[in-house]
């Protein structure tokens, strides 16, 4: 399986670029899974359905399935800080590639995603694990750099560069053990 972050601060464009990617990667036969980095109160049950219900009663774990998805929902007893690593050793391994949105602190090889009118700084002169820099605005790059620059708004190219260097991005779980 193949790794690569996506970093980059609110507003950038990463859930859209990461979406994109996900269509362009299939379209090239690949299976794509994705870790995504939440907001600590964020929830995927709804209130009075069966699932919320077991979960409020007070179940660690409520497994969902039906002959198209699962889905696991675990309430932590303390608050848990997971690492990507953590989040990637959970999913099915069958998968091609894992774009992981967020967790721009980890230590994965990722693409920063920045847009000037955002108006925060770019992360890539400090941050070694940032292996490209996917933009619109090219030009106004605060700091010359040697990584790759990517269009933002043409996610073929960035799906095209992924596979392109995919052995860059091969994944050892052992080695974040």
């Amino acid at each position: 399986m193949k790794v690569v972050g996506f970093a980059g601060y609110s507003g950038s464009g990463k859930t859209t670029l990461v979406e994109q990617l996900i269509a362009a990667l299939r379209l090239r036969g690949l299976r794509v899974s994705v870790v995504k980095h939440a907001h600590h109160g964020f929830d995927i049950d709804h209130p009075g359905k069966d699932t919320w219900r077991h979960r409020e009663a007070g179940a660690y774990e409520v497994v969902a399935a039906s002959s198209q998805r699962m889905a696991i929902i675990r309430t932590f007893e303390q608050p848990q800080r997971l690492s990507a690593h953590e989040l990637i050793r959970a999913l099915h391994p069958g998968v091609d590639w894992v774009l992981v949105e967020g967790f721009k602190e980890s230590n994965l090889l990722k693409i920063e995603v920045w847009r000037p009118e955002v108006g925060k700084p770019v992360r890539y002169p400090d941050d070694p694990f940032v292996v490209a820099i996917a933009t619109d605005a090219p030009q106004q790059l605060p700091e010359p750099t040697s990584r790759p620059v990517l269009d933002l708004n043409d996610p073929d190219a960035v799906a095209a560069w992924l596979t392109d260097n995919e052995q860059r991005f091969e994944y050892d779980p052992q080695a974040y053990l």
